[in-house]
């Protein structure tokens, strides 16, 4: 009687990994979330104990000390009006974290709406989305620089500048996702057992629309910051008094090539940060990704 021979053991890398419990657990299993999730948190703890952790008033002038090079006094450095550019780094990560967060926040809900609306109703699709069209034909740095060419300088009108420029995106990916999600037989199935729209909207299509949305609005938080900073770094932006990663690269543009730290400084943190939120995004576009297998 032939016997054949036992199977060999699959590789290591063929045998599915074993998932880990709990939420530390998560971190391990999803590095790039954990290590963007550490490094925003330096960020928010800078931005949060920036009064502590500054070392002067960022707006107090000196002259008598201006273009100072980093020392143990001033770690990086003064500007042409004698500011410590380090205090006004940990000052700025305030101005730049809650422009981003704010613009991730409102241009998400409100593209959620608009776009629940424009993917549900039929008649209300075909204006909606001529005018997101119309906004989205517009690169949204121009667009932003065009709002604020209408408005004064502040923080709250650069919010809303950016989140008109962002709404378009949003509401185009949720409308993408109900258009999809009323092809679904359980979706049918609702509806034929009598079930109205706004419980239909509520309990079947908004609970699929939030994997999608959250992961843009990663990505959002971090195009924010940037656009905070080129609006700032031309003049369009926060008024030059309050400290933003934008505006200290501003002050330092003139004088680059001799002493190019005032650059430097604030566009490391700029990066680090939205380094950080573009590796969550990535994260947890993998995690909530419904094709990505999972193994136990």
């Amino acid at each position: 009687m032939t016997q054949f021979a036992a199977a060999p053991p699959l590789p290591d890398l063929l045998k599915p990994r074993r998932q880990r419990k709990g939420f530390f657990g998560f971190l391990l299993n999803n590095p790039t979330i954990a290590f963007g999730a550490g490094l925003l948190l330096v960020m928010l703890f800078i931005a949060v104990f920036a009064p502590w952790l500054g070392t002067v008033d960022p707006t107090e002038l000196n002259p008598r000390n201006r273009n100072l090079e980093p020392s143990v006094k001033n770690w990086f450095g003064t500007d042409a009006f004698g500011r410590d550019i380090y205090s006004r780094v940990m000052y700025g990560a305030r101005v730049s974290l809650t422009i981003g967060f704010a613009v991730a926040f409102l241009a998400s809900v409100i593209g959620l709406v608009i776009g629940l609306i424009s993917g549900t109703f039929r008649r209300a699709d075909a204006i909606i989305m001529r005018v997101m069209d119309g906004l989205m034909s517009i690169p949204p740095i121009l667009l932003a620089i065009a709002l604020m060419a209408l408005t004064r300088a502040s923080v709250e009108n650069v919010v809303i500048a950016i989140t008109i420029a962002e709404i378009p995106r949003v509401s185009r990916l949720v409308r993408g996702v109900v258009l999809s999600l009323r092809e679904q037989a359980y979706v049918d199935a609702a509806i034929s057992c009598g079930c109205r729209m706004p419980m239909l909207i509520w309990r079947h299509i908004l609970p699929n629309t939030l994997a999608p949305l959250t992961v843009q609005a990663t990505y959002i938080c971090a195009s924010a910051m940037i656009t905070e900073s080129i609006l700032s770094f031309i003049g369009a932006g926060v008024p030059p008094i309050i400290p933003s990663w934008g505006n200290i690269m501003a002050d330092g543009r003139t004088l680059f090539q001799i002493l190019p730290y005032i650059i430097f400084f604030p566009a490391v943190f700029l990066s680090l940060t939205v380094l950080a939120v573009n590796l969550m995004g990535d994260g947890f576009r993998d995690v909530l990704d419904p094709r990505k297998s999972k193994t136990s």
